[in-house]
């Protein structure tokens, strides 16, 4: 933590990010909501594609569902966890470049860091969070995410609506927007891949007010065709934890 304050000023974004109004501790689901959007923008600085961004994401949350908040810097967390995403999906990053976003993050005037001690020692944090992160996860950092799903329904729901409804509403665009804004939350490691891939589809439909043709008269719903053990009920709670998302991000500052 010293180290990371260190690199992030008090008066940057990165002191505020752990306190709630008047000083007092925000809960836990606000900081996180606030270091995965860190995550997703530094992401994008360095280049980093949809599914390396996503395990990023994924390895944050997995590593504070077995430790406490209190323990480890979250922002020290997230760097490590940009790194061995990169690693993961074969998308190498240099810890040189990834300690230089985030601190420009933080502070956006400032300048690259100079390679003094205080660089040297903030890589090595980076690293030793990386190895403890492994051992806390039991080396298990290789996920399954939606977004190989949600590619295919969306070519099978293209092909079942009229040409007219799918290029009038931009649901695909919606769709993978859904998709990326609920690794703000831990829905990745509450439901299946399949689930939220097919329940931000369903969320994206409902939004623009577009019905699935001959849904009506078919045996079963058309989620339902896409995967066979989801149920409504499941539907539903990722749309909510997906609403609170949204309800979290007009909320914070």
């Amino acid at each position: 933590t010293d180290l990371m304050e260190a690199a992030i000023p008090e008066s940057g974004s990165g002191g505020a990010a752990v306190q709630g109004p008047e000083g007092r501790l925000a809960p836990d689901a606000r900081v996180h909501f606030r270091v995965t959007r860190f995550i997703m923008e530094a992401g994008v600085k360095l280049g980093m594609r949809s599914i390396p961004i996503a395990t990023a994401c994924t390895i944050y949350h997995k590593f504070f569902c077995e430790t406490n908040l209190d323990t480890y810097d979250p922002y020290l967390v997230a760097m490590s966890s940009i790194y061995l995403a990169g690693k993961v999906e074969e998308q190498h990053l240099r810890t040189r470049d990834i300690i230089n976003v985030s601190n420009r993050y933080f502070n956006p005037s400032s300048e690259p860091l100079e390679l003094d001690s205080r660089f040297w020692e903030l890589r090595d944090s980076v690293v030793q969070c990386e190895l403890l992160m492994l051992r806390v996860l039991r080396f298990q950092v290789s996920f399954q995410h939606p977004h190989k799903y949600l590619l295919h329904y969306l070519l099978s729901l293209k092909n079942w609506l009229n040409r007219y409804s799918w290029q009038r509403t931009p649901i695909a665009i919606t769709a993978w927007a859904l998709l990326r804004d609920s690794y703000h939350g831990g829905l990745c490691l509450r439901f299946q891949a399949q689930h939220i891939a097919v329940a931000v589809l369903f969320l994206a439909l409902q939004v623009y007010g577009v019905e699935v043709p001959a849904e009506a008269e078919a045996e079963k719903p058309w989620w339902q065709v896409f995967s066979d053990d989801l149920t409504k009920a499941i539907i539903d709670n990722i749309v909510s934890d997906l609403i609170q998302i949204y309800t979290m991000d007009t909320e914070l500052p």
